[in-house]
């Protein structure tokens, strides 16, 4: 039976969800690889082909100022990552994960994985809240679920208002001012 809980973390996501999609809809290749700041952080192509983030842990101190493209790929490691030790076998990696490729794609990507999560929040109880047997990344095992679907709804929302910011600045910079691209 579903309970005020889950009713309240279920609507966050909606939330969430809702200024996810505003902020991604027409996003551009271009936008996901301008550079606001130098030495921001972005997504680069390989020798191989694959797309692989800018990326380190622990994080720097202060952290690097970051690209669209990164962020996309942000949201999809960790998505990919709590799903996986929630739902799935908990063995996949942060360093495994690349970006999509372009701005479609990777919009695409976020946008499997909420549908993956709302499927999966769908099916849980109130009960399945309180379980410490969901857990594992990134909050330690034994924590409650609760905060894990917590966090993840926190965490989309962020990243989402990250994403919306940097569109704007891109829309309103300096047309003078040079375009750096990270591909």
């Amino acid at each position: 039976m579903d309970g005020p809980r889950l009713e309240v973390l279920r609507h966050q996501l909606h939330i969430a969800w809702s200024l996810t999609e505003l902020v991604v809809d027409g996003l551009t290749d271009r936008e996901c690889h301008w550079s606001p700041a130098p030495a921001a952080w972005g997504v680069r192509r390989a020798e191989d082909g694959d797309w692989y983030p800018d990326w380190v842990e622990p994080e720097p101190d202060p952290p690097p100022v970051t690209t669209i493209g990164w962020l996309t790929w942000h949201i999809d490691m960790w998505w990919s990552m709590v799903y996986d030790h929630a739902f799935g076998a908990g063995a996949l990696q942060p360093g495994k994960i690349r970006w999509a490729g372009d701005a479609t794609a990777a919009v695409a990507r976020v946008q499997q994985l909420h549908e993956q999560w709302a499927t999966a929040l769908a099916t849980l109880s109130e009960g399945e809240l309180d379980a410490a047997d969901r857990t594992g990344w990134p909050f330690p095992a034994g924590s409650p679920f609760a905060q894990v679907v917590g966090w993840v709804n926190v965490e989309l929302m962020k990243n989402a208002a990250e994403i919306g910011q940097l569109r704007r600045i891109y829309r309103h910079r300096d047309p003078a001012a040079p375009l750096e691209d990270h591909q």
